[in-house]
């Protein structure tokens, strides 16, 4: 792995494509216009500047901590991507790095059941022995889009990362017009998910996707025809998304209209967007932190890079309108067609493309 892209190993989660998917009515009536997005956009500048954005008001060991929607549950501002963490040739080094984020005031653990063939969870599991399940908020996420596809994960996610509960469990990969209703029905995933979380085995419910901010209006619209409100809502942020089929402009201001908890990802889009050479890996976690999120998922495969986020989190400070403006205009000509952002138009993330019997 060269220099640059051992600097910005980031991920997190999800995995993408279906190249333009149209808008659903119901979709379309969750979203917003792009003159009311500009305005929420000046709103986010000043959210930079309220007590979401005032991280001082509440950190541990430097590292900021926010609300996670009206869950009331804080989480730290960075957290660690679990992708990464199976990708590590030294599963000890793993474990260190884990332990490590978690003795530095980060809170906020990402996984999967399908990272890595189940190491990334496997890895984590062991790290969180020893007192270590105490100190994390603990969020993993399932593939399986029937009910029967959707227990089996479940419960094996439970045996590998070693607990009871899962703090934030997942439907993974959202990417599909198809996967809303698919979960949504009867015998869908949502049944499984529903009752592990009245067993106590999850306790917060949420959906990653990073393919089209349009399906994920389309799955929020679709919960909301069935009466259900998710707790969490996962998605790629960063310098690269304000510019192109923007996660940021469509599906943010939703999230924080019902009180969703936000989860940024892929601030660094893995190494692709250092590639582009218009921002340097701290300004690419800044930005993200600068937006109303939760919590920004980067993921880590050595300690340099764990210390690298770590320092970003203590570093933060609420960027203004003018340093907006200017790192975005260092990166709107790369962003325009998303050729740095290879999860919206392409197969490179998609798991569950390349291995569609994941899904049930």
């Amino acid at each position: 792995m060269n220099d640059r892209k051992k600097q910005a190993s980031q991920e997190d989660s999800c995995h993408p494509h279906l190249s333009s998917v149209p808008r659903t009515d119901d979709a379309a009536n969750a979203g917003i216009s792009r003159r009311g997005f500009l305005g929420l956009a000046a709103g986010s500048i000043f959210l930079a500047h309220s007590e979401l954005q005032s991280p001082r008001l509440d950190s541990r060991n430097g590292i900021p901590y926010r609300t996670l929607g009206r869950s009331g549950e804080k989480v730290s501002l960075v957290g660690l991507g679990g992708y990464h963490l199976g990708k590590q040739a030294d599963p000890e080094e793993s474990i260190r790095i884990i332990r490590t984020g978690l003795d530095e005031g980060i809170n906020f653990l990402d996984n999967c059941w399908d990272y890595n063939g189940g190491e990334s969870e496997i890895r984590m599991g062991k790290a969180l022995r020893d007192g270590y399940r105490q100190k994390a908020f603990l969020m993993s996420k399932i593939d399986g889009r029937t009910k029967a596809a959707a227990i089996s994960q479940i419960n094996e996610s439970l045996r590998r990362l070693q607990t009871d509960t899962i703090d934030l469990l997942q439907f993974h990969e959202v990417i599909r017009e198809t996967d809303p209703d698919r979960i949504f029905a009867a015998g869908g995933a949502l049944e499984a998910v529903l009752e592990a979380q009245k067993a106590g085995k999850i306790r917060y419910i949420g959906f990653t996707g990073h393919k089209s901010p349009d399906v994920h209006l389309q799955m929020l619209a679709t919960a909301t025809k069935h009466g259900f409100r998710f707790d969490a809502v996962q998605m790629p942020l960063n310098v690269m998304d304000a510019h192109f089929n923007s996660f940021e402009q469509k599906v943010l201001p939703v999230l924080l209209k019902n009180d969703i908890g936000v989860l940024g990802m892929k601030p660094i889009g893995d190494h692709f967007i250092l590639e582009s050479k218009t921002a340097t890996p701290v300004e690419c976690l800044h930005y993200a932190m600068n937006l109303p999120t939760s919590v920004v998922i980067t993921g880590c495969d050595s300690l340099p890079i764990l210390q690298q986020g770590l320092q970003a989190a203590r570093s933060f400070q609420p960027m203004n309108s003018s340093q907006v403006t200017a790192l975005l205009a260092k990166t709107a000509k790369a962003a325009e067609a998303g050729q740095f952002e290879l999860y919206k138009t392409s197969h490179h993330f998609d798991g569950t493309y390349a291995n569609p019997q994941w899904l049930g």
